[in-house]
């Protein structure tokens, strides 16, 4: 059974970065990019800001990746994860899929250094509708490149069924 999952967990992730796992070696191309210099891997800054709404059980989510560099990420996959269950049916944008009962992964795609990525936006419903719910942003995926300071590309936000915005 855990191979099975292991090898689940690949294919969407592969399904979603556009690469599978592991694929580091570094091509002609990557190279060029920045992606992984000379055989270790580059250096890129990635942050998540956004904004999220929690109002009957429906969550509104939209975010901005950045790179803030010194290198640019050729692709990049973000996790939103929550701490209450998502609705079994989940209409979601191109780009993001489920990733587990709690979970979606979501593509942002390459991000030049010093640049903004694109916007995200997505709404998910959640299972009984909760009074508040934890979300969790993290970076699964940055295209061969490694981020030293993580921090900022870890999000964590308690949003609360006011129908409030809060900013992260």
């Amino acid at each position: 059974m855990v191979g099975r999952a292991c090898a689940v967990g690949a294919a969407v992730l592969a399904l979603v970065a556009g690469a599978a796992p592991g694929a580091g070696a570094a091509s002609g191309a990557e190279a060029g990019s920045g992606a992984v210099a000379r055989g270790r891997a580059a250096e890129a800054e990635l942050s998540f800001h956004g904004a999220a709404v929690l109002a009957d059980g429906r969550l509104d989510v939209r975010f901005l990746s950045r790179n803030h560099g010194p290198a640019a990420v050729p692709d990049a996959t973000v996790r939103l994860r929550w701490s209450a269950p998502l609705e079994d049916r989940l209409a979601l944008p191109g780009g993001c899929v489920r990733a587990e009962r709690r979970a979606v992964l979501c593509r942002v795609g390459p991000l030049p250094a010093g640049g903004p990525g694109v916007q995200v936006r997505l709404r998910v419903g959640l299972r009984g509708a909760p009074s508040e719910v934890l979300m969790e942003f993290t970076a699964v995926w940055s295209g061969g490149t490694a981020d030293r300071g993580r921090d900022d590309e870890r999000r964590r936000v308690l949003v609360l069924d006011t129908g409030d915005t809060y900013y992260f």
